[in-house]
């Protein structure tokens, strides 16, 4: 007997470990909450409103079994509807989709309510099934990339790219921002205007180094999404660059920009002959005197310190884009994003016409920008309206290309604007238009309309404050001075977008230069 009893645990322990040997040979199984679906699916049969707890956070997608995706359907096809929801009209539902017996008839759904007693911890349940399917989701997305790394014949940044995508696409799918009180809010908005009251230049946003246009948008705010738009030539690309060194250099701040058009190093030369003061031309044939080399070394260290950080990649996706964007958020904390420019992103899907591919990324360059709280400043075409057009051919918002949605979706829009480029050597008071380039703000979502006059330098591919000189300009054969030698008067130019019979206004003071 004694022999007999301890051979039976011996027996059991070989009997357990069959069973997980022929559990871990069939494979693991996904995770999954079976009874907390039947519950929650339960409850939403016993109370309305435990409906409204858990629709914003579940998805026919986020049940395990077919058969509770099919019954959550047609609880949110009645939901829509506004009709009732309970055993009867559900099973009703169901058996017009013909649907009924394959999730196990009226007799299952009707015991789904005996599963639970009330809805008092629905929303917790639905958050413990939405968890569930997030690791159903990524397992997913993991085998596909496991996969791909495997074939040999995969792009790696291809293979790369997708499971980027993939993650994200879980991440937008799931992990939705709960609504916040009004209390708190205020709360939050009293500390930001503490915070500005004690900016004595009242500049709240990112600075753009350029005096008149920050008083007049207090800075780029965060969530913003600016669109600068322009015809070829006109110096969009100047205007960003030069306005990234500003934020850089002088504020310190973090400026991430995304060129589809032109290299990085050609960014940077720009960038050299900004700073330094050294022609484009010179930088770009080279140079043999000393002392160019004595000022391009002297003056270049603000500049290689400067925390400014340039993508060149070709045809960028909205996908890769909110990779990058991310990955530059968390390891540099950068305040503002450039993009140069937005025509030629791509928006990483098939299908649709150009015009649809661009509301696309024009809705998710919004989307960045609110997700990651930076302003972000997109680069566009205009369209060549504007070169058909008579009289001084100043840009308008219908102007832009391709896509309404761009004006839509952005929080502001600027156009450059430079006489000169269409031959026009002076205004309509007379004053001549060499070197003067106007940003108009056509569009400004939380402030005002107007227009600001900066001075644009060739040489050196630079727009400047209208008011600053720097002497270095002289050997680059600009004179800021000499294009208002016959006038002793400051001239301001009112916004022709607000006013345009109110435009000038002359204040018996020398033009500081």
């Amino acid at each position: 007997m004694e022999q007999e009893n301890k051979a039976k645990p011996t027996h059991k322990r070989s009997l357990i470990k069959s069973s997980v040997n022929a559990i871990s040979e069939i494979g693991k199984l996904p995770p999954q909450a079976i009874d907390l679906e039947e519950a929650v699916l339960g409850a939403m049969l016993l109370e309305k409103n435990a409906v409204n707890d858990a629709i914003d956070i579940l998805q026919p997608e986020s049940f395990y079994k077919a058969e509770h995706q099919k019954i959550f359907s047609a609880i949110l096809e009645l939901f829509a509807s506004s009709e009732s929801i309970d055993i009867l009209s559900v099973s009703e539902k169901l058996r017009k989709k013909g649907e009924l017996q394959f999730v196990g008839g009226p007799g299952f759904i009707a015991q789904l309510t005996n599963r639970i007693a009330s809805a008092a911890h629905i929303e917790y349940h639905a958050r413990l099934i939405s968890e569930k399917f997030i690791l159903r989701s990524l397992i997913e997305v993991s085998s596909d990339v496991i996969k791909n790394a495997y074939d040999e014949t995969q792009d790696v940044f291809n293979v790369l790219n997708e499971a980027e995508e993939g993650l994200f696409k879980i991440a937008e799918g799931n992990l939705k921002k709960s609504y916040s009180k009004v209390n708190d809010l205020v709360q939050e908005a009293m500390e930001e205007i503490e915070k500005a009251s004690l900016n004595t230049d009242g500049v709240s946003g990112v600075p753009s180094g350029f005096t008149d246009l920050d008083r007049l948008t207090s800075g780029w705010q965060k969530s913003d999404m600016i669109v600068l738009a322009a015809r070829p030539g006109m110096g969009k690309t100047a205007f960003v660059l030069s306005m990234a060194k500003n934020t850089a250099v002088q504020f310190g701040q973090g400026v991430a920009v995304f060129s589809l058009e032109m290299s990085s190093v050609q960014l940077v030369k720009r960038l050299m002959a900004m700073e330094t003061g050294i022609s484009s031309e010179k930088l770009r044939k080279g140079f043999t005197s000393q002392a160019d080399w004595d000022q391009l070394h002297s003056r270049i260290n603000a500049l290689a310190e400067a925390p400014i950080f340039i993508d060149d990649t070709p045809a960028l996706s909205i996908f890769e884009l909110r990779a990058k964007c991310r990955r530059m958020k968390m390891q540099h904390d950068i305040q503002l994003v450039i993009i140069d420019y937005l025509q030629l992103m791509t928006a990483g899907s098939k299908g649709g016409n150009r015009e649809q591919e661009i509301s696309t990324i024009s809705r998710s360059i919004k989307e960045i920008a609110k997700e990651l709280s930076i302003p972000i400043i997109a680069l566009s075409q205009l369209s060549r309206s504007v070169e058909t057009r008579g009289g001084d051919k100043r840009p308008m918002l219908s102007d832009l290309r391709e896509s309404g949605a761009i004006e839509q979706d952005a929080d502001m829009v600027m156009f450059i604007y430079r006489p000169e480029y269409y031959g026009l050597v002076e205004d309509e008071n007379g004053m001549p238009t060499e070197g003067i380039g106007e940003i108009i703000v056509a569009k400004h979502r939380n402030g005002s309309l107007d227009s600001v006059r900066l001075r644009f330098i060739k040489q050196l591919t630079k727009f400047d404050n209208l008011d600053s000189f720097d002497a270095d300009d002289h050997s680059s054969g600009f004179s800021p001075n000499k294009e208002f030698e016959q006038s002793s008067d400051t001239i301001t130019l009112g916004s022709k977008m607000n006013d345009e019979n109110d435009f000038l206004t002359n204040t018996n003071e020398e033009v500081p230069f």
